[in-house]
């Protein structure tokens, strides 16, 4: 069904929105992406991480900085994939096998995303270089060159090339993790979630199937940074931003932990949420966030998605039982009585 719906959009949409409307599908597109990283690392593999913004960050300037020195933007997409993957390689490596708790890994990742933020934002000055691309500083990365069919540097990927490239990478993640949860080492993974210490009694190393999955994630975070930094041609050091590390954890609470589609129901709703909030003046959106979230936790904790699933299951037993209802037999005692 998701990617029945999926499909058509990615046909239908090119066709009947203008440039600005498509511009503005593609980002939803792209954070969908993101919000799916961090939904299958969270809900799947049970891992809270704050550093999600990190990989995506990197992904972005990843991208930027190669295209800028190689010209044609085929290898800097694969190393926006690759170098987050590898930075989340080193840095997971050291947390699961250095037996770390789930509290200290999300601080670990959170300290890390921020050192990266300032990192990257005191790198204004004109020696702040990497070959022929400056790193900006806080200004950032403006005029990041499109990418281009693999080989033609000339053939550059347009609005709709955009958003179907977005797009289709979000349902081929979609599908991919979907094939991977049925797998036997996706089962694994879910099992490391529930029940880490049984996992290990059976002879399992959850440590290296929890890299796998942090590593995974990381490098579809890196997939939607470099989709990011082609979508508005340019990148600065907001994208490390707490704000951003905060937002991402509040797509995935509100969609619903534990699914795919939940992730991106989340992003888009509270996407489409904030654009609406920032056209005016009144109230901030960062309070309005949080208030959803607080609501969320308190109300809706278990997300849109699981509690839709919850309330049709409910409507259909009811539909199931009401038929069988009127046509068991009276009971005897109130024939008689009548």
């Amino acid at each position: 069904m998701t990617l029945a719906v999926g499909v058509a959009l990615l046909i239908v949409l090119p066709h009947t929105l203008d440039d600005f409307a498509l511009i503005q599908a593609t980002i939803y597109a792209v954070m969908s992406i993101l919000a799916v990283s961090l939904g299958f690392i969270w809900g799947f593999g049970g891992i809270l991480c704050f550093g999600q913004s990190a990989f995506f960050g990197l992904g972005a300037y990843t991208y930027a900085i190669a295209v800028t020195n190689l010209g044609d933007s085929t290898v800097p997409f694969l190393l926006a994939i690759v170098l987050p993957a590898a930075f989340a390689a080193v840095l997971g490596y050291l947390m699961f096998y250095g037996r770390l708790s789930d509290v200290y890994m999300g601080v670990i990742t959170l300290t890390v995303t921020l050192i990266l933020f300032n990192l990257i934002n005191s790198t204004a000055g004109p020696e702040w270089k990497i070959g022929n691309a400056p790193l900006g500083g806080f200004n950032g990365i403006p005029g990041i060159a499109p990418l281009n069919m693999p080989g033609n540097v000339d053939d550059v990927i347009g609005p709709h090339g955009l958003f179907e490239l977005s797009l289709g990478a979000l349902l081929l993640v979609y599908v991919l993790l979907r094939a991977l949860l049925a797998l036997k080492v996706g089962r694994v993974i879910v099992a490391g979630k529930e029940n880490e210490q049984r996992l290990l009694l059976l002879g399992y190393d959850t440590r290296a199937y929890k890299l796998f999955t942090f590593v995974l994630g990381a490098a579809i975070a890196g997939l939607a940074g470099c989709l990011f930094a082609n979508w508005g041609a340019f990148t600065s050091p907001t994208i490390f931003g707490l704000a951003q590390s905060a937002q991402i954890i509040i797509w995935v609470i509100v969609g619903g932990l534990g699914t795919l589609i939940g992730p991106i129901v989340g992003c888009v709703a509270i996407q489409w949420l904030t654009t609406q909030i920032g056209t005016q003046q009144t109230v901030n959106s960062n309070l309005v966030l949080g208030a959803i979230l607080v609501g969320f936790v308190l109300m809706l904790p278990r997300g849109i998605v699981p509690a839709i699933g919850a309330l049709g299951a409910m409507l259909v037993r009811k539909m199931r039982r009401s038929p069988a209802a009127e046509a068991a037999p009276a009971d005897p005692h109130q024939e008689a009585a009548r």
